[in-house]
C-alpha cells in the first residue's frame, strides 16, 4: 500500500508516524511544500521576541530523522501541483523545478489555512507568519532594530507577535477592525486584555481598519497616520483549499474541505485534516472551522486508524483554546454570549472574580471566569477566563466536563485537588457550579452588566451591600450604599420593591438578594457585581456621559 501526504507539521506528520506504527510495510511519502516538516508552529512568535532563542528547539524532526525512526520518505520542497482523483495519481514539483507523478492508494491532505491578506494598497509590504521561512524573515527584520511596528489584527496569532514586538523594545501599534481584540471572548472579559496591553506599552486602535500601507507608516480607516518600519498582517485564516478544489472534492458552506466522521473526503480514497477542513461542532452540530493544532493531531491520528481498519471515536470540538497576553493568560471553551445571542439561544451568564488559590497562602492571583450555561438543563455552553495564574487549570477542568457531558451544577460536585498553594477548598471550578444551581434551582436570580440600564429606566433602584469604603472608590451611578451587614437593621431605607443589588464581585449581592427577597422585595444580584460591571461597555458608556 502506498499512502501519500501532502502537507506535514502537526496533522501530516502525525498521521504519517501513526500509520507506521500500525503498518510496518505501507509505503509511506510525505509531500511538504516549505523546506520544513516538523516544527512547532505555536513557538514562532516567541523566536521572533526573543522567548525562545535558540530556533533549533522549535525544529521538532527532519527528514532524515523521520527516515531513521519510521523509514518515513519525506521530501521537503515538493509542492503538489495537480490531484487526479480519477487514477489516483498526483503531480509533484521538486526541488529543482522537475515534475514528476506519484500514484497512490491513499492520500492525505494536510495543506493547512494560509494567511488572510486583502487587498489593501501596500499590502505587499506586510509579512504574514505561518512557515519557518515566514519567521526567519520576520526575524531578520527584527534584528535590524526598527524603531516602529505595526500589527494589522488583534486575534491570537496578532496579539502574540505584539507582544514579542513589546519584548524586542519596538513601539508597536496594534489595529484591529473590531471593537475588541480576541474575538472569542465577550466585550467585558476582552476589556481586562486592553487594559494589560495599554500598561505594557502596545497602542491600540480598535473598531478602526487599514486603509493604505506606507513605505513606513500605515494609514488608518479614521485618517490616523502610524509609523512602522515594519508591518505585519495577522488578521485571520482561510482554509487552503487549492488542492481539493483541484481534485474535485466537496467544499462546504465555511469554506474548509468537507470531511466524515472518519475525515475522508467526498473521494473516499481522499482524506484530509487539520485546519484545511470544516468540523462538526459539539453545541450544534453544524460545521465548523477551528485551526488549533491538537485538533490536527487528533485528525491525523484518526485518518491513520481508519486506514488501517482500527474502530475511530466520533469526537466533535468545543474548540478549547488560550494565550498569553504579557502577563495574562486567556482561555477560552465552547460557545461565547455573542455567538449564543445571534443563534438565538437561551442561556444563563455566570460571571466569578476568585483567587488562584487560597488567599491566606502568598502570591494568590485574581482572575475573572464566565460560564455559559442553558437556563434549564444545566448544560455547559463555553467558559472564558482571564487571569495571572490558575486560568488554564479551570479552562481545562470545564472542557473535560463539557466533553463529559457534566451539566454546570454538578461541577460543584468534583473532586479536585486541594492544598492552599494549588486552589480552594472550594475551587473556583465548583463555585461556579454553586452558582449555577442557585440559579437553575430558582433560589436566586441575576443580571448582567448589560441589563442596568434598562432596568434603571423601568424603575429599579440599586443597592450597593459593600463597604462605605468601597463604596466611595467607585460605585455604579444612583447606587444607594448599605452594607449587606447592616442591611435588616436598615431595610426601612429601601423604599423601592424592586432593586438591583451589587457588591464587588457578586458574593455579598447574592446574601443580600437573597435577606430582600424574604424581606419581600423583588430583588436581583448583579453577576459578578462591579468588578464585572467596571469593566463592561456599560461603564464605558457612563464615563462618557
Amino acid at each position: 500500500m502506498r499512502i501519500v501526504i501532502v502537507g506535514g507539521v502537526a496533522g501530516g506528520m502525525s498521521a504519517a508516524t501513526r500509520m507506521r506504527r500500525l503498518n510496518a510495510d505501507a509505503e509511506i511519502i510525505v509531500l511538504e511544500k516549505s523546506g520544513y516538516v516538523s516544527y512547532a508552529n505555536c513557538g514562532l512568535p516567541y523566536y521572533i521576541g526573543g522567548v525562545i532563542t535558540d530556533e533549533s528547539a522549535l525544529l521538532l524532526q527532519t527528514p532524515e530523522s523521520l527516515h531513521k525512526r519510521f523509514r518515513l520518505d519525506v521530501r521537503v520542497g515538493s509542492e503538489v501541483t495537480a490531484i487526479d482523483a480519477a487514477t489516483k495519481t498526483v503531480t509533484v514539483k521538486g526541488i529543482t523545478d522537475q515534475t514528476y507523478e506519484l500514484t497512490y492508494d491513499k492520500l492525505i491532505l494536510s495543506p493547512g489555512a494560509t494567511p488572510v491578506k486583502p487587498p489593501i494598497p501596500g499590502a505587499e509590504r506586510a509579512m504574514t507568519l505561518r512557515t519557518v521561512e515566514d519567521v526567519k524573515a520576520m526575524f531578520s527584520a527584527v534584528s535590524g532594530k526598527p524603531k516602529t511596528a505595526v500589527v494589522i489584527g488583534g486575534g491570537f496569532i496578532g496579539v502574540e507577535i505584539a507582544e514579542n514586538l513589546i519584548h524586542q523594545g519596538i513601539k508597536t501599534s496594534l489595529v484591529e477592525a473590531l471593537p475588541q481584540v480576541l474575538a472569542p471572548l465577550d466585550p467585558e472579559m476582552a476589556h481586562i486584555v486592553h487594559d494589560e496591553m495599554r500598561n505594557k506599552g502596545l497602542d491600540l486602535y480598535l473598531a478602526n481598519g487599514v486603509k493604505e500601507i506606507g513605505t513606513s507608516d500605515v494609514t488608518l480607516a479614521d485618517g490616523t497616520v502610524l509609523a512602522g518600519e515594519i508591518v505585519i498582517m495577522a488578521i485571520g485564516v482561510r482554509p487552503d483549499t487549492t488542492l481539493a478544489k483541484m481534485a474535485g472534492l466537496t467544499i462546504g458552506e465555511r469554506g474548509g474541505i468537507t470531511v466524515n466522521d472518519h475525515n475522508q473526503t467526498s473521494h473516499p480514497d481522499i482524506y484530509a485534516i487539520g485546519d484545511a477542513v470544516e468540523k462538526r461542532d459539539a453545541i450544534d452540530s453544524e460545521a465548523t472551522l477551528v485551526p488549533l493544532a491538537n485538533l490536527a493531531n487528533r485528525h491525523g491520528r484518526t485518518v491513520a486508524d481508519h486506514i488501517a481498519g482500527r474502530s475511530v471515536r466520533v469526537v466533535p470540538t468545543i474548540g478549547t483554546a488560550i494565550v498569553k497576553v504579557f502577563d495574562l493568560a486567556i482561555g477560552t471553551t465552547g460557545w461565547n454570549e455573542k455567538r449564543l445571542t445571534a443563534a438565538g439561544r437561551d442561556f444563563l451568564a455566570i460571571h466569578t472574580h476568585p483567587s488562584s488559590h487560597a488567599g491566606y497562602y502568598p502570591d494568590a492571583k485574581q482572575m475573572s471566569l464566565k460560564l455559559l450555561v442553558d437556563p434549564k438543563s444545566g448544560k455547559i455552553f463555553g467558559a472564558q477566563g482571564v487571569g495571572r495564574d490558575g486560568v488554564d487549570k479551570r479552562i481545562d477542568v470545564i472542557a473535560t466536563a463539557m466533553r463529559g457531558g457534566i451539566t454546570a451544577p454538578e461541577l460543584a460536585d468534583l473532586e479536585l485537588a486541594y492544598a492552599p498553594p494549588f486552589g480552594s477548598a472550594k475551587d473556583p471550578v465548583n463555585m461556579l457550579g454553586y452558582v449555577a444551581e442557585n440559579l437553575i434551582s430558582g433560589l436566586t436570580k441575576s443580571v448582567q452588566w448589560s441589563d442596568v440600564e434598562r432596568l434603571q429606566n423601568e424603575g429599579y433602584g440599586i443597592i450597593d451591600v459593600r463597604s462605605a469604603a468601597e463604596f466611595e472608590r467607585g460605585t455604579i451611578p444612583g447606587a444607594v450604599n448599605i452594607s449587606v451587614d447592616e442591611l435588616r437593621e436598615r431595610i426601612a431605607e429601601v423604599p423601592q420593591k424592586k432593586l438591583i443589588v451589587t457588591c464587588q464581585v457578586g458574593q455579598r449581592g447574592h446574601t443580600a438578594s437573597v435577606l430582600l427577597r424574604e424581606l419581600g422585595h423583588e430583588a436581583f444580584n448583579l453577576d459578578g457585581g462591579y468588578l464585572t460591571w467596571s469593566r463592561s461597555p456599560a461603564n464605558l458608556q457612563s464615563l462618557k456621559k
